[in-house]
Formats: structure tokens, sequence, C-alpha cells
């Protein structure tokens, strides 16, 4: 008996996922950005704009870096704190990524 195989994947979400080559980049570049901003809120203790007695600090903007991986250059916008005590060699995201890749 021949069975019918079904991917569930309608035909214009699977172009996307081939045909597109900056679909990986972008999804990665996503994924990496909402870490490094779940870091600093975790840092912080404090979500953007929250008033709390439990914060430990303040954010203070965002430095452009570009990070080179295997699905290419991402353009990332890492947060910063205002007293400087979140490094970058602290975060997972980045530590996992460092050995394949460089800042910029």
């Amino acid at each position: 008996m021949a069975y019918k195989q079904r991917t569930g994947i309608p035909v214009a979400t699977q172009s996307i996922l081939t045909d597109d080559p900056d679909f990986l980049r972008f999804i990665v570049e996503r994924v990496i950005q909402e870490i490094l901003e779940t870091e600093m809120t975790a840092h912080l203790n404090a979500e953007p704009y929250e008033r709390s007695a439990d914060r430990r600090g303040y954010r203070n903007g965002s430095k452009p870096r570009q990070l080179n991986t295997r699905v290419g250059t991402l353009t990332l916008q890492v947060p910063q704190d205002r007293n400087g005590t979140l490094a970058l060699s602290s975060s997972p995201a980045i530590s996992a990524t460092r050995k394949r890749s460089c800042w910029h």
C-alpha cells in the first residue's frame, strides 16, 4: 500500500525557507537580539521603564555591533547599562557564538 507523504508545510512557506538566503540570518539575528534584551532585564532585575525597589541599575541605550556567524553577518543592538557592569563576555548568547564568530 502506498502512503501519500504530507509535510504540513504550505508551498509558499516552503519557498520562503528554501529560496530566501537571508531568511535564516534574519531569524538568528532576532533570536540573539531577544536573548540580549532578556539578559539585560535579568541583570538589572527590571523590565524597561519598570520602577521597583529590587532594581539593580538602569539601561543606557545600546551599541550597534556586527557579529559574523555561519549564517552571515548579524547586525545587533547590544544593550548597555549605565554602570557598564554587563559584559558581553559573560553573556551566554555571545559566548555560545564567540568560538566561531567575530565581533566588529
